[in-house]
């Protein structure tokens, strides 16, 4: 299907129990629904990117057990461990190379599934190509975005599209049964639906991220996060040492306030969402960090371009859900990136929407209420958990009760207050053990195809 066939169709109430589902936002979350839909029964589904065409960019991401459990049963694991890499510990460090604590992950802290650290770009790909061989290729329609939504009386969406080809731009709408908001951060479908709200709130803080091709003896085999109460790193290896040098893929992120007042900054970072760069930018603010063999600053000069960011999040929303359209991903509950849980959380949207609409095939707007139920309580208690930093807020204690360093964590944290942090985290994001262990509660079968 063409995006201009896309733009002219029209649906009715449908027939039988196939609607037409359409998923604003070819990302990790849109693609992840598209397949999870597929799954549950559902046959008359499209995907709108705005994008010219999905291609793999961006940095690293973790994917916590939870959402492995749910792309494994999608029959997707295989594909995605093959440019992945098996997450075994993470490292919280002070940024005076005080170890503060490490932890098993995954496999090695008794989950049935593995921790996954991933190339964005690769892990949109694995997801791309299977939307393409199993709902085919008419499903997933790039250079087409939604640029307003109005409900119509019996609940459907009319959605508006936009199409662009070279220099010709084409204007539309489409009345689907279902629209699905997996349109990111700034989201159209969101704000279609909340047209008050604004912006994202941005806090003050920077973030830069990037990838750099490392010698895996120099990047050791776990993530780390180091810092104080002001500035922090995460470094990662995301793939399996190659070629003759032995040389891993890292992932690496920073994060330390702006030196311009907010306001300044927000107004300048406000159309310039994605900023490549020059590493020695913010090299300085790094020199000298390193955490048992792995040099930070050695880590950032390898990589061959940088791109800054805001640290922004969304406010929690009251309601998600109009009559038979409804947000996953960060449309619904964008948070900071604390706690692998961004990506994570859009792939257990996925397939809570597509079980919660397989379960009421007669009314749409209920199997979408019904997800919105099940799902928003937990986000909103994450997005609020994550703006107390999450996990990582152990980095800020240690520096608090100890700014100097020190040589044993467990005089300045005990080993219980460690724990309970990291419990209480996970519990509230439902990747603790006992909860992912239980299996997928959204049981839909894996296609052959």
């Amino acid at each position: 299907m063409s995006p201009h066939a896309v733009m002219s169709s029209h649906t009715g109430a449908y027939p039988g129990h196939s609607p037409h589902i359409v998923i604003a936002g070819g990302g990790i979350a849109g693609l992840t629904a598209a397949l999870a839909l597929h799954a549950a029964g559902f046959e008359r589904i499209t995907v709108v990117e705005a994008a010219a065409a999905v291609r793999p960019v961006g940095a690293g991401l973790n994917l916590m057990p939870n959402a492995v459990r749910e792309l494994d049963a999608l029959g997707l694991l295989d594909a995605l461990e093959a440019g992945a890499l098996r997450t075994r510990e993470l490292r919280y460090y002070h940024r005076s190379g005080g170890l503060i604590s490490r932890e098993p992950r995954g496999l090695g802290a008794g989950y049935r599934w593995p921790q996954l650290s991933v190339h964005r770009g690769h892990l949109q790909q694995v997801l791309a190509g299977a939307v393409r061989t199993r709902l085919g290729s008419a499903a997933l329609v790039t250079g087409v975005k939604v640029t307003g939504v109005e409900p119509l009386p019996d609940g459907r969406p009319r959605l508006r599209l936009e199409h662009r080809e070279g220099p010709v731009r084409g204007r539309a709408s489409l009345e689907p049964d279902v629209l699905v908001g997996a349109d990111g951060i700034r989201s159209a479908v969101r704000a279609a639906l909340n047209p008050a709200e604004g912006g994202p709130p941005w806090n003050g803080m920077l973030v830069w991220r990037g990838v750099s091709r490392m010698p895996a003896r120099a990047v050791g085999s776990f993530m780390l996060i180091a810092g104080d109460d002001r500035q922090k790193a995460v470094v990662y290896p995301m793939g399996r040492p190659t070629g003759p040098g032995r040389e891993v893929l890292v992932n690496w992120a920073l994060a330390r306030p702006a030196d311009t007042p907010a306001a300044a900054g927000e107004e300048r970072l406000r159309g310039d969402w994605n900023r490549a760069v020059p590493v020695e930018t913010f090299l300085p603010y790094y020199e000298g960090w390193e955490f048992d063999g792995v040099s930070v600053p050695a880590v950032l000069r390898a990589a061959d371009t940088a791109h800054e960011y805001p640290m922004v999040d969304r406010d929690p929303l009251d309601r998600w859900t109009h009559g038979r359209t409804t947000l996953i991903g960060d449309a619904a509950h964008a948070m900071y990136p604390i706690g692998s849980n961004g990506a994570t959380q859009s792939i257990v949207d996925a397939r809570a929407l597509a079980h919660a609409l397989a379960r009421h095939p007669d009314d749409p707007a209920e199997g979408l209420a019904a997800y919105e139920r099940e799902r928003r309580p937990a986000m909103t208690a994450l997005q609020h958990a994550n703006r107390r930093l999450g996990p990582e807020v152990v980095i800020d204690l240690a520096h608090a009760r100890a700014p100097h360093g020190f040589t044993d964590i467990h005089q300045v944290i005990p080993a219980e207050e460690l724990a309970a942090i990291a419990g209480r985290y996970a519990v509230t994001g439902a990747f603790d053990p006992a909860t992912v262990n239980q299996g997928s509660p959204y049981d839909a079968a894996v296609p052959t195809a």
